[in-house]
């Protein structure tokens, strides 16, 4: 079930990594998106306004659980690169121990905070009532994202992109179900969608845990190899936690933009909520390559390996703006009919001509998007996650001031220029980040080298 990124044609082995993960981010997307169009469907605008009225406090703290669950799936990827199966094991017991003290510890606190965090944000009042109940009811299932996400952050870094894909597809067909049951039969509104949502991920991680611990013959623990240790949970917590808190410093630029936009009224929220919906949908590609791009440079690095990490960095590149290139082809003709998945076009006409202009603005930047996310990925991949962090602060930096200085005098035109200055923000800090990342690992491989061969010659 595993498999070795360090050999091999970079672009072969990335591409057909991508894949896999390309169509289980699609179902991941699907089933979240599942709860947007029955919700703008068949309960209406108001009700599809407040779930998007949560979209950015929920990146703020499924971010943060997302990117920690990856950060802890680096060191693994490493010892797996490296072929050091007894600390890899020991690695991933202590990914487990800390991911449940962990989930324990958010769910309390953002279930107990999400009404005041939502008033803060200036929601809607019209909505108000409909986003609390929906994200707090999404943040009582927090302990089964840490362990879905855990478990198939272990899996990718075993080299396995295609199981996770599995259980996704079965998870996405169920919260569907669920969510046809609870809105249209039930008529439990927006409730209904966040439980469907709560029991499709907990036995998507439950069924993932199974498997892994069935089928992964290399992570059945010897000795005492499950019991906390000491060194193992800083260096997983060195990692992991810098990369959780980039998707939250990100996020907290994406929650004061919202609270700009709550204050232009439900109809921009709703505009704005179909057009970052979409745009999810097409920007999974670039976000699979760089998931990938962290298990490859994650076990390159761990076989030192340093020049296919660099062609492999090149080559990813070039897959990204490719995609890039080829959006704005799929925007074009296929924007209204995505959109049409959650809003009656026919009769939300302001909202699908807002939500045009706000996607169209946005793909203009994907290359510079594209080329973020594989250098943001690399250097986390190489495991230096506390400088790709950087990154997110300038993108909460520039996200911010477009909400501070251009949304108040240019109204809806200045948000949705947000995104394109974020990225922009965002390529300027990684690109010399990751050649100082190179040249601090070329340096310490070769002076490793220097010291085996001193000690060789002593002998």
């Amino acid at each position: 079930m595993t498999k070795d990124l360090t050999s091999g044609s970079p672009l072969r082995v990335i591409l057909l990594f991508t894949l896999p993960l390309v169509l289980g981010n699609l179902f991941q997307q699907f089933y979240s998106l599942a709860d947007t169009i029955i919700v703008g469907r068949f309960v209406g605008v108001h009700a599809l306004a407040a779930v998007g009225a949560t979209g950015s406090i929920n990146y703020l703290v499924l971010g943060f659980v997302i990117g920690l669950c990856n950060g802890f799936a680096i060191p693994i990827a490493q010892l797996f690169g490296a072929r050091d199966y007894r600390d890899l094991r020991r690695h991933v017991a202590n990914a487990g121990w800390l991911s449940l003290v962990l989930a324990l510890v958010l769910t309390a606190a953002t279930v107990s905070l999400t009404r005041p965090i939502m008033v803060l944000m200036q929601t809607p009042a019209d909505i108000l009532e409909d986003a609390a109940v929906y994200i707090g009811w999404i943040f009582a299932g927090i302990p089964f994202i840490f362990l879905y996400n855990m478990v198939a952050g272990i899996m990718r870094a075993l080299g396995d992109s295609k199981t996770p894909l599995c259980f996704l597809l079965l998870t996405s067909a169920l919260n569907i179900a669920l969510d046809l049951v609870f809105i249209i039969v039930f008529r439990w509104g927006v409730l209904g969608a966040a439980l469907a949502t709560d029991l499709s991920q907990a036995i998507s991680g439950l069924l993932s845990l199974w498997f892994l611990c069935r089928r992964f013959s290399v992570l059945r623990m010897e000795d005492r190899e499950y019991v906390l240790c000491k060194s193992a949970c800083r260096r997983l917590m060195g990692i992991g936690v810098p990369m959780g808190l980039q998707c939250s410093i990100t996020a907290i630029g994406s929650v004061i933009l919202q609270s700009a936009v709550n204050m232009l009224g439900s109809t921009a929220v709703a505009a704005v909520t179909a057009g970052s919906k979409t745009m999810n949908i097409l920007t999974v590609p670039l976000e699979s390559v760089g998931t990938a791009m962290a298990t490859y440079c994650g076990q390159n690095l761990g076989a030192a390996r340093m020049d296919r990490i660099r062609r492999g960095v090149r080559q990813a590149l070039l897959i990204t703006t490719v995609y890039a290139a080829a959006s704005l082809v799929i925007l074009h003709f296929a924007d209204v009919a995505i959109m049409s998945l959650f809003l009656d076009i026919q009769t939300e006409g302001e909202i699908v001509s807002l939500a045009q202009e706000y996607l169209w603005w946005n793909s203009l930047f994907f290359v510079e998007l594209g080329a973020l996310i594989v250098w943001r990925y690399s250097i986390q991949g190489l495991g230096y996650s506390t400088l790709a962090m950087s990154a997110g602060v300038g993108e909460m930096a520039a996200r911010t001031a477009v909400a501070l200085w251009l949304v108040p005098p240019m109204g809806y035109f200045g948000a949705e220029l947000a995104n394109p200055a974020a990225w922009v923000a965002a390529c300027l800090v990684l690109w010399p980040a990751y050649r100082w990342t190179l040249g601090q690992l070329e340096q310490r491989l070769l002076a490793g080298r220097l010291n085996m061969r001193s000690a060789q010659e002593v002998r």
